[in-house]
């Protein structure tokens, strides 16, 4: 080889160093790693988000982006993985693919071209799991590095620790042919079984009145898998009326653990097309059927394979002279004694603040139920644990500012009494939330935690979040929050109890209408439990 052949080639990579360093001085790249599952079901999993910031008039074609999947529990957990250009947006769309789809491995490569405009431009890593992959594992990637006009460009990472815990995508859009699916009530049996009961509406996303029957899901595998939906409150064409003026809504459950009788509750509207049961008129004072809405009643007594006929509970509950008398969309629960209390709320007048919140209790076993009164004036939709020295805790949505309120009744819901945390400790965005007493044992000992989960913020439904507290609800210690999703969803969560070691939860996300996840106990109870850096630790 010549003299002057090397010197060329030194001059041809010496260029090439150069080109690569004014790339990399110029051009900005960040990987970032939402925070949300990767769910069973679902046909995208947006994983890493990658965003190239090029400078005014600099000409940048892409021809690859390399990413790596160490920290991912299983390969063998993807199905496969896409790369998408989105251009200058930045939510997630799987209309202009980058590359041919890649086998999971640790380190992969997607090839292609891409010239880049000025400014931003944005890549998706999307994964799409194995239906058999098992929920407590979870999935990582980052991008490591682009080739950019053959430059290799090194890429800035925002938390690139972040591993994604799996989910299941229970309830989607269009799924039997339902447009909306909202307003879980998640609940576990005598035998273990989980039930899932919401709404599902059946022509648009609106509440009442339209036509929406309440529908279940039922898995006997911790929430591994789940049975096709059985919709068990449908009240056709009452009336004569047509469905959409038929409407069933915000189911509540409880269980029966003494007899293993499964109680559904919803409210059922008939006629007022147009209307609200929460607003004006949408319910009046009385009793009649096309009047008020009405308080609806299924059972099962085999373990939720079965239910009885719809049973209208309305004169046997309501106070004439209330506008609404509602299940809260929770589950209820059980006391040593056998007694079942229940969350409910309701209406005391039209006026927007005219809401209350309370219990309704039951001593022989569902045959007969007492409500309580109002425990909170100007809140809705509740939840109710009871303590350690028996007295019963009503945790509320708030319509007044954005804190959740806290009452506490020593006497089954015959009086009331703030709560120290009342409107001043658990923020809310205006949102159903969810409270869970849990039993467990440490070192021989019996105790208890609550647990809390909602959207944690005061702005709107994102950040789904749980929280842990060790005090009977005085305190609630950030160290202990676990951030499950930061992406807006319709909001309402339910929390239960599988077993003595796993928790589970069905939430509205951003992944799919509804979420179901399931989590150790010890990792609720111990951060430093917990899986390496994941996506809830935040």
């Amino acid at each position: 080889m010549t003299k002057t052949i090397l010197q060329y080639i030194v001059l041809a990579s010496q260029l090439l160093l150069i080109h690569a360093g004014v790339f990399s001085a110029e051009l900005k790249v960040t990987g970032i790693s939402p925070i949300h599952p990767i769910l069973i079901r679902n046909e995208h999993g947006p994983i890493v988000k990658v965003v190239i910031d090029v400078p005014d008039e600099m000409n940048v074609e892409v021809n690859a982006l390399e990413f790596s999947l160490e920290g991912t529990d299983e390969l063998s957990d993807v199905k496969s993985l896409t790369l998408y250009w989105t251009g200058a947006e930045g939510g997630f769309s799987a209309e202009n693919k980058f590359g041919d789809s890649q086998a999971p491995m640790t380190k992969i490569s997607f090839q292609g071209k891409r010239d880049l405009s000025s400014g931003r431009n944005v890549f998706w890593l999307d994964c799409k799991l194995t239906e058999t992959v098992d929920l407590s594992h979870h999935v990582s990637a980052t991008c490591t590095q682009l080739k950019i006009d053959q430059a290799e460009i090194q890429v800035s990472n925002e938390a690139p620790t972040v591993r994604h815990r799996i989910g299941v995508a229970l309830r989607r859009h269009q799924d039997d042919g339902v447009h909306t699916y909202r307003i879980p009530a998640l609940g576990t049996t005598a035998q273990g079984t989980l039930l899932c009961v919401y709404d599902m509406r059946r022509r648009m996303g609106r509440d009442l009145q339209e036509d929406i029957d309440i529908g279940l899901s039922r898995s006997t595998d911790s929430g591994q898998s789940w049975e096709p939906v059985n919709v068990i409150m449908d009240m056709g064409e009452f009336g004569g009326l047509t469905q959409e003026l038929n409407g069933c809504s915000d189911p509540g459950l409880i269980i029966d653990r003494q007899t293993g009788e499964i109680f559904c509750f919803a409210l059922w509207m008939n006629g007022k097309p147009g209307k609200h049961q929460w607003v004006d008129d949408g319910s009046e004072p009385g009793f009649e059927i096309g009047k008020t809405a009405q308080f609806m009643m299924v059972s099962s007594k085999d373990d939720g394979l079965t239910w009885s006929k719809p049973v209208n509970m309305t004169r046997q509950l309501k106070q004439e002279s209330w506008w609404l008398f509602a299940p809260s969309p929770q589950q209820g629960f059980q006391l040593p004694d056998g007694t079942l209390v229940m969350p409910v709320q309701g209406r005391t007048g039209r006026e927007p603040l005219a809401t209350f919140a309370t219990v309704m209790i039951s001593k022989d076993h569902g045959v007969t139920w007492t409500v309580g009164s109002p425990g909170y004036a100007g809140g809705n939709e509740c939840q109710a644990v009871v303590l350690s020295d028996n007295s019963i805790m009503l945790n509320i949505r708030n319509d007044h500012e954005r804190y959740r309120a806290v009452v506490i009744s020593k006497d089954l819901g015959k009086t009331w009494e703030a709560h120290a945390t009342s409107r001043n400790t658990l923020i809310e965005p205006n949102c159903n939330g969810s409270l869970l007493r849990v039993n467990y044992m440490e070192s021989g000992q019996e105790k208890h935690v609550l647990l809390f989960a909602n959207p944690h913020t005061q702005k709107g439904r994102t950040h789904h979040t749980i929280q842990v507290s060790f005090d009977e609800g005085k305190t609630w210690p950030s160290s202990h929050h676990l951030l499950l999703d930061e992406g807006p969803g319709a909001g309402y969560p339910s929390l239960t109890q599988i077993d003595a070691e796993h928790v589970g939860i069905v939430y509205e996300g951003s992944q799919s209408h509804l979420v179901f996840e399931r989590f150790t106990l010890a990792e609720l109870l111990n951060p430093a439990a917990r899986s390496g850096s994941d996506s809830s630790s935040k």
